[in-house]
């Protein structure tokens, strides 16, 4: 039997009901997978970007921690050389004063008389030259004179006679005025020099006890393995 309009028109209308639902459903089906996907994306992002503030902010955390680490080196040897430097100036303020008490040894003439033969004396030892001019500060002229001739006679009899010896007193070229004493022996026109004042005597000893000052002054350094 054909069906009448009023059947028809209604299975038509409850086929496409039947197709909306349908598509409702599939679209929601949609939007639900589309929200799963959008929430995984989207948390695989956040995560993404934390992990990279994470990176900054450890690399940023490493360098103030290396910067401090540089500058609390930095102001440690800072603070270092300032102690070395108060060392350094504190030894040397103590050779200056050895040396301006030195310059007092010339006040006693008679004593230093013998000073200035020992030093002659040695001088000859070291040359062993039979010429030497020898030269002097200007206002101890008269004094080398005496310690001169004293100084020949013992190194003559130091030496029993074997070496002869012309000692020439230099009085063009003096030593300069301001040092605190002592001679200058040269031989062979100059190119052999003993200088043996009583600063060059005092530079020598001060270099060989400075390790022994700075323990006395400063106490002894444990990092030290060698006093030489």
């Amino acid at each position: 039997m054909a069906l009448s309009e009023t059947e028809v028109a209604r299975q038509i209308k409850h086929m496409m009901a039947f197709i909306e639902q349908e598509a409702n459903e599939k679209a929601e089906e949609i939007d639900a997978k589309a929200e799963e996907e959008f929430n995984i994306e989207k948390g695989r992002l956040v995560q993404q970007q934390r992990v990279k503030i994470m990176e900054i902010y450890d690399r940023k955390e490493k360098q103030v921690e290396l910067q401090k680490k540089i500058q609390s080196s930095n102001l440690l040897n800072q603070a270092r050389l300032r102690v070395l430097k108060a060392r350094e100036d504190h030894i040397r303020a103590l050779l200056e004063e050895a040396r301006s008490r030195l310059a007092k040894v010339t006040e006693d003439k008679q004593h230093y008389k013998g000073i200035l033969t020992g030093l002659i004396i040695q001088a000859l030892y070291q040359l062993l030259e039979p010429n030497v001019v020898l030269r002097c500060r200007a206002q101890d002229v008269d004094l080398v004179r005496e310690a001169m001739n004293q100084a020949v006679e013992s190194y003559k009899q130091a030496t029993k006679g074997t070496k002869e010896l012309k000692l020439t007193l230099d009085t063009e070229n003096y030593l300069a005025s301001d040092i605190s004493g002592g001679v200058e022996l040269v031989s062979r026109g100059g190119k052999i020099k003993v200088t043996n004042t009583l600063d060059s005597r005092l530079d020598l000893i001060f270099q060989q006890m400075l390790p022994e000052l700075r323990d006395i002054l400063l106490g002894r350094n444990p990092n030290r393995k060698f006093t030489d």
